[in-house]
């Protein structure tokens, strides 16, 4: 899958420290264009004859229905429809993403295409991709053991993981009151975790992971990716990381899962249905990438941060209306307490960053 998410800005940022999805594929932060070019631009040429706040509030709309529809479908899925391959489930995603990039790119000309310039530039490319695969696996992986909702909160540490990976990979340092805005994120999943009716011990492990992933694979692609010659777009970038990954995870699927393409054909034979939830869900995990995209070039990176922790809220609770998983008023209360752990965090980081300038 895609995770929900990766962007990344410029060296020495941490760009996941704001973000709470749990969809890690969005791999870049493009600078926000002026207002101007925003309002007469949508990205595809069409919707000319609307106002720019409804093609605005549209796309929004659009990246909540995806980025929560893709936690729901792949939760389903895995859990209750009973595909038990997570592995080959990612590998779909990141074909589905290479096929989708390529026609946004070079048919639809959505961003101008870039091409890789040296061999140097592929290895750092793959070694994203490695990450990138870790990440995605764990987190279609845990929601076969944990629900949405407590999937959600532990998304949240994001930051927590993002600030030690800076700090042991870059040697960045954040002030004091960055770091003491950690503390409630941390906590609020103790609690969470602590009162989780549904908790499963390999399933949080493995969602830990994912999550660690994502801040690893955003602190490593600011350090590689960050001189003009090697720089790439978002869409650019997934474009030439999708197949790399889909290569990375073909043997895992074959040796961890079987022969997962034949049990799926023969799924299919029987019950045809299986087929679009198989295409449907590839399909909304590229949309989440491409969402991402647009929401950043008709707001700002700074509302896509704040929509994102709104996001893990709005998901956990359609979980729970829609899977009657149980929940805990403590569980509840814990991932409140991570969510403005979170908010504080972002502000933190704002003042901190008005001060260094």
């Amino acid at each position: 899958m895609v995770e929900a998410q990766t962007w990344t800005t410029r060296r020495m940022s941490n760009p996941r420290l704001l973000d709470t999805t749990t969809t890690d594929q969005v791999l870049d932060i493009p600078p926000t264009p002026p207002g101007d070019v925003r309002n007469n631009n949508n990205g595809f040429g069409f919707g000319s004859g609307l106002s720019p706040t409804i093609i605005t509030a549209l796309i929004i709309a659009s990246w909540y229905f995806s980025n929560i529809g893709v936690l729901l479908l792949n939760k389903y899925l895995l859990s209750y429809y009973g595909y038990k391959y997570p592995i080959f489930l990612t590998m779909l995603h990141m074909l589905s993403c290479f096929g989708y990039s390529h026609v946004a790119i070079n048919v639809l000309e959505v961003v101008p295409a870039q091409h890789i310039q040296s061999k140097k530039q592929f290895l750092k490319i793959f070694a994203l991709s490695i990450i990138f695969c870790f990440s995605v696996v764990c987190g279609n992986t845990s929601l076969r053991y944990i629900p949405v909702s407590f999937n959600q909160a532990i998304g949240a540490t994001t930051p927590f993981f993002t600030a030690i990976f800076a700090y042991v990979i870059t040697c960045k340092k954040e002030t004091g009151e960055v770091y003491l805005a950690l503390l409630p994120v941390v906590f609020g999943i103790v609690v969470a975790s602590n009162s989780e009716p549904s908790f499963h011990l390999f399933g949080f492990l493995v969602c830990i992971g994912s999550t660690a992933g994502r801040a690893l694979k955003s602190v490593v692609q600011g350090i590689l990716l960050t001189s003009e010659g090697e720089k790439l777009h978002s869409m650019n970038l997934l474009l030439y990381m999708a197949p790399m990954a889909a290569l990375i995870l073909l043997p895992f699927t074959l040796y961890i899962e079987g022969n997962v393409l034949g049990t799926t054909i023969h799924k299919a034979k029987g019950d045809p249905y299986v087929v679009f939830l198989l295409l449907g869900n590839a399909t909304v995990a590229y949309l989440v990438n491409l969402t991402n995209f647009l929401v950043t070039k008709h707001t700002s990176a700074l509302t896509l941060q704040v929509l994102g922790n709104a996001k893990a809220a709005v998901a956990a609770v359609v979980s729970v209306l829609i899977f009657r998983n149980p929940v805990t008023a403590m569980g509840m209360m814990g991932f409140v307490i991570t969510i403005m752990g979170v908010v504080l965090y972002s502000e933190a980081r704002k003042r901190s960053k008005v001060t260094s300038h």
